[in-house]
């Protein structure tokens, strides 16, 4: 029997093939977090600024801002908090909530990789 070569043993994982995924959390229908909104809060706690952070990651301080409030809508704490400032404008704060929904997003995405890595593993293609 001639074997076909584009079929591999059924035990045989799928090289070079990966599965990826991205993770949104939402709240009544709008996007509460997801990974952009992760990278903007780490730089927040990196800047103390949103309007660093948002030039950080080539942002309108806009739509950092519009970001931000939408998180603290949605979040049971406030995840930033704002101070008004003098001559170079107000400071922005990650606060205690603010790092631990980064650290259980950074977790569930670790998570959802290692088991997408486990799926891939098993893919014969």
């Amino acid at each position: 029997m001639k074997k076909h070569p584009h079929k591999r043993a059924a035990n045989e994982a799928a090289p070079g093939y990966r599965c990826r995924g991205r993770i949104w959390i939402e709240e009544g229908g709008e996007t509460f977090i997801g990974y952009g909104r992760v990278v903007l809060l780490e730089r927040i706690g990196e800047h103390g600024s949103i309007t660093k952070a948002a030039r950080s990651m080539d942002m309108s301080y806009k739509h950092a801002w519009d970001l931000v409030d939408s998180m603290n809508r949605h979040a049971r704490e406030a995840l930033v908090t704002t101070s008004k400032g003098g001559k170079g404008g107000g400071g922005a704060t990650l606060t205690d909530a603010g790092s631990r929904v980064i650290n259980q997003f950074r977790r569930l995405g670790q998570r959802l990789e290692a088991f997408l890595a486990a799926e891939t593993a098993g893919l014969v293609l």
